[in-house]
């Protein structure tokens, strides 16, 4: 990979940059952890509640998969437009609109068909806002920023849903209203944010011109389906791993609402407080992890170790939850997975970008980076949807995640680290 003279951003660039990916985690992950759940609730039918968690991993697992087409198409797209132009700006801009609509209306929808299909809108709009928003770390920032860019990636992704299930759930906001709120954040903030964001062209007026047509007509068309990626060797693994250990964080998150109602048996006027105060201490685990991690990483320039050693912390967490089920050992089990899992995202965000195998392709790769991670949290409800259904139980479905959790940390140090990465001339916006 080769590495060009970069400048350095300043503070207000990694303002601007947390708030985007606030936005992003706050509307798709409060969804996610308890919006979705309770408007696909079938406890009181005849159903029962087994049916709800079936419905609800059937939902996110469709939606994931339509994220993971759309980010990758978008960032290919982006990656091709004019080099003489703003880049990544136009379709920020597109996926914040789309994803703040469907929202709407999948607050305004009550089957699992019409909610599921909404939220495919949804999972499409965020797709395409973080392939555009990823891609500005590998355009805009030196090797030596990019760890701390992808901790405050990594940290917004746990305060998002603490902010938005917290303001669910202190203000008392039925669904409907709740996503009224998600989708007004989203469209007004997000767009201020997407327009204040610098996304310089790749080139600019002589230095335009100086580019031989063949090498302009290759941004401004979108090359054929071959993706250079899936002959890298370790970006390749890299990406395997950082499917399956998101698989694994998913099994061990995505659904713990139900898990505190039926497994542990908490009153359902509990478990919203219950659910709320554990994503707390995951958030501040997390928060915590992403930015030392992302510091060191950047400092010593190693992070393969530490990305394998925070997934098996991650397999840690699951293994107490599954030998000793209370809601004591959750909380313990959320405070290590919230160390595990912010090292992992933040320090494994970095190595992605160092493996980037194509300097003309940064939105289209680093969108597949994201949505490969954004389908483990997808798909993570669909397996654990089946492994609850086949026991009658939650056991399995930490076990599960225990041990993807290790698989996952073993295939990304198949991944070596490119020894050749240096930090060019840096100079300070």
């Amino acid at each position: 990979m080769n590495i060009s003279t970069t400048q350095k951003a300043g503070a207000s660039w990694f303002v601007l940059f947390t708030i985007a990916w606030l936005l992003i985690w706050t509307v798709q992950l409060t969804p996610l952890q308890l919006l979705l759940p309770l408007q696909l609730d079938t406890s009181e039918s005849e159903a029962g509640w087994v049916s709800g968690v079936v419905s609800s991993g059937l939902v996110l697992g469709v939606g994931g998969l339509a994220g993971v087409i759309a980010g990758p198409i978008a960032g290919a797209f982006s990656d091709r437009r004019n080099p003489s132009t703003s880049r990544r700006r136009p379709f920020a801009l597109v996926g914040t609109w789309i994803t703040a609509l469907c929202l709407v209306f999948t607050g305004m929808s009550n089957t699992p068909i019409s909610i599921g299909l909404a939220w495919v809108g949804v999972s499409i709009g965020i797709a395409i806002a973080s392939a555009a928003f990823t891609a500005m770390i590998a355009d805009q920032l030196p090797t030596h920023q990019r760890g701390a860019a992808a901790s405050a990636a990594s940290s917004a992704q746990a305060v998002g849903i603490v902010v938005g299930v917290g303001t669910v759930v202190l203000l008392g906001l039925g669904v409907f209203d709740s996503y009224l709120v998600l989708a007004i954040a989203m469209g007004v903030v997000g767009t201020i944010v997407v327009l204040l964001l610098p996304d310089p062209p790749k080139f600019s007026g002589s230095e335009a011109a100086a580019v031989p047509v063949a090498d302009r007509a290759d941004f401004e068309t979108p090359r054929s389906p071959r993706l250079s990626f899936l002959r890298d060797h370790d970006f390749r693994w890299m990406l395997i791993g950082r499917l399956v250990v998101n698989i694994g964080n998913a099994l061990g998150t995505s659904l713990l609402l139900f898990f505190l109602l039926y497994g542990l048996e908490i009153p359902k006027s509990e478990a919203e407080d219950s659910l709320l105060l554990l994503i707390v201490v995951y958030t501040v685990f997390v928060v915590a992890a992403s930015i030392v991690s992302g510091v060191i990483s950047d400092k010593i320039g190693k992070r393969r170790w530490i990305t394998v050693a925070a997934a098996v912390l991650q397999a840690i967490s699951g293994v107490v939850i599954a030998s000793s089920p209370s809601y004591a050992t959750t909380m313990f089990a959320a405070a290590l997975m919230g160390v595990g899992y912010g090292a992992f995202m933040t320090v494994g965000l970095a190595f992605a970008t160092d493996l980037l195998p194509s300097e003309k392709d940064h939105a289209r790769d680093l969108g597949v980076v994201n949505v490969v991670a954004a389908l483990g949290q997808l798909l993570g409800p669909v397996i654990g949807a089946g492994l609850v259904a086949l026991v009658g139980g939650f056991w399995l479905l930490f076990v599960a995640a225990a041990v993807l959790s290790l698989v996952g940390g073993a295939l990304t140090l198949l991944a070596r680290e490119h020894k050749s990465l240096q930090v060019s001339s840096v100079t300070n916006v």
